[in-house]
């Protein structure tokens, strides 16, 4: 099992967040999704190591800008 953190921007409500969770969610592999409002992090567990690309694209279709790995 492994765990990432990342840091998103743009974020502003509980909507956003459910919209982050729910599209970082369909990636393959990923097990378990927690999204923190006040700062912007994104802690996303899997089972092995996950594609930054796939991660990031996820977090754009949500409509939001991954700001980088914590």
């Amino acid at each position: 099992m492994s765990t990432a953190t990342y840091t998103v921007k743009g974020m502003t409500c509980g909507h956003c967040v459910s919209s982050v969770k729910e599209e970082v969610s369909e990636v393959a592999g990923v097990t378990g999704v927690e999204v923190d409002l006040a700062t912007g992090l994104l802690t996303v567990n899997s089972e092995g190591p996950l594609d930054l690309v796939e991660i990031s694209a996820a977090v754009e279709e949500a409509g939001y800008e991954l700001a980088g790995r914590s």
